[in-house]
């Protein structure tokens, strides 16, 4: 079983910068693609970002490229966000989940396909 734990989240100033990082507690954490989502308040939850099990392959929300790199450090099984150029649309909270398949070799942005989730942690980007 995965079980992701947040952390890194903040209070931030538009055009600052964040890394949040998910660790995950599994032995074959390299086998699963690993996502990141978040949910603003009365939105509904939406991918941002997400890695293959080896890293080879990574997924970014149009809102989101350019500015936010996700990245994976398999022996210490945790996966990063870093994020850039925050901008107040961005306050949410976000969250890391496994994929709910391990060595599926695409990356997934249906919340669907990701069956662990972490409690979240809360992003807020002041103007």
């Amino acid at each position: 079983q995965v079980q992701p734990v947040e952390s890194g989240g903040g209070l931030v100033q538009a055009g600052g910068s964040l890394r949040l990082s998910c660790a995950a507690s599994v032995r074959t954490f390299s086998g699963y693609a690993m996502g990141w989502f978040r949910q603003a308040p009365g939105k509904e939850r939406e991918f941002v970002a997400g890695i293959s099990g080896n890293g080879g392959t990574t997924h970014y929300a149009d809102a989101v490229k350019g500015r936010f790199s996700i990245s994976r450090d398999n022996p210490k099984n945790t996966v990063y966000l870093t994020m850039n150029s925050l901008e107040p649309e961005d306050t949410a909270v976000y969250y890391c989940a496994s994929d709910t398949f391990p060595w599926r070799p695409v990356v997934l942005t249906d919340a669907g396909a990701y069956r662990y989730w972490g409690q979240g942690t809360q992003v807020t980007v002041s103007s």
